[in-house]
């Protein structure tokens, strides 16, 4: 028997259920794992109030997890029972005490890397790596402006890219977090919901704007992050926490510069395994060496889901948050 949290139609996050299951042994190509801890992302609440299409109803949320197989299927080889593995799909399926996964998803865990980080870390840090080394290559003495800097993917960009040379502008979005953003390294600190997030990222750069501005946000900094941009730079739109983008004008772009935008996904970026498992070992290795750490500082109880929704919902959340079954 496992606890599962479904939900049965799109809506707030009372729509959320907890259930128990029968598990079915795993198929062929698959394992069951038994998770140990679950992140909770803002992908998470796309599902679940219909932003992003489910494939079907009822649905489980949660696409980050870690834990220990227990049951190998027919024909698996590269896994056995007593391994840890870690997984970030678009699939969902993690809001749950055990699953079972095709195991083309899963990455082995390094001894280096503890269960917890690892689910706080996996869906974060490839979205950070595919964000920062492939949608648009940070490189020395550039200058970037990261949206929700004190957010968990917000935290491992700024990290990273302070130790990849650049120079980081964050925003956030009050200020008991600026503190947060400044130890995650930004070099300057906007608390947008205050000020002219886009007057003070000129200022700053004295006219000069950024190579790239990381947008997690949307609705609520569109259209001011493309003010942020330098000619031919690029925005890359990757989130929608406040809500989506809605009638973008392509003209703004020529307007503002002759701007590049991007809407990039995990999911394009871990098409093949060859493809998984090289992000995730980048990503493990700046984890291991200290270039990224990546906080744990909410945790709710797996049936309190709905509870750590809201919280994620209403911006009471720093870090990354995780459930544990």
């Amino acid at each position: 028997m496992s606890v599962v949290v479904r939900f049965y139609e799109t809506g707030a996050p009372e729509v959320l259920r907890v259930e128990d299951e029968d598990l079915a042994p795993p198929g062929p190509g698959q394992v069951q794992i038994r998770h140990q801890a679950i992140g909770v992302n803002f992908i998470d609440t796309y599902f679940r109030t219909g932003i992003n299409k489910v494939p079907q109803l009822p649905f489980v949320p949660g696409n980050e997890a870690a834990g220990v197989v227990t049951v190998v299927g027919p024909g698996v080889t590269e896994f056995k029972e007593g391994d840890r593995v870690v997984y970030a799909t678009t699939t969902g399926g993690a809001y749950a005490e055990m699953r079972n996964l095709d195991t083309r998803f899963l990455i082995p865990l390094p001894d280096s890397i503890d269960n917890r980080t690892a689910a706080a870390a996996c869906l974060k840090g490839m979205t950070a790596h595919y964000l920062l080394r492939q949608s648009f290559r940070v490189e020395v003495g550039q200058t970037i402006l990261v949206h929700a800097a004190s957010g968990g993917v917000g935290q491992i960009l700024c990290k990273w890219a302070k130790h990849l040379g650049a120079k980081v502008i964050g925003t956030v979005g009050s200020k008991k977090k600026v503190a947060l953003a400044k130890a995650a390294g930004c070099d300057e600190v906007i608390v947008y919901t205050d000020q002219d997030f886009a007057a003070a990222v000129k200022s700053y750069t004295q006219g000069g704007l950024c190579d790239v501005v990381y947008d997690g946000i949307g609705q609520a900094t569109y259209p001011a992050s493309l003010d942020c941009i330098k000619p031919r730079g690029l925005l890359c739109a990757f989130g929608n926490a406040s809500g989506p983008i809605r009638n973008f004008d392509l003209l703004l772009l020529a307007q503002k510069g002759s701007l590049y935008v991007t809407r990039p996904t995990l999911a394009t970026f871990t098409a093949t395994r060859e493809q998984l498992l090289a992000m995730a070992q980048e990503v493990f290795s700046v984890i291991s060496s200290g270039v990224v750490e990546v906080p744990v500082r909410q945790t709710f109880a797996l049936t309190d889901a709905a509870q750590a929704h809201r919280a994620l919902e209403g911006r009471l959340t720093t870090g990354a948050s995780l459930l544990l079954p």
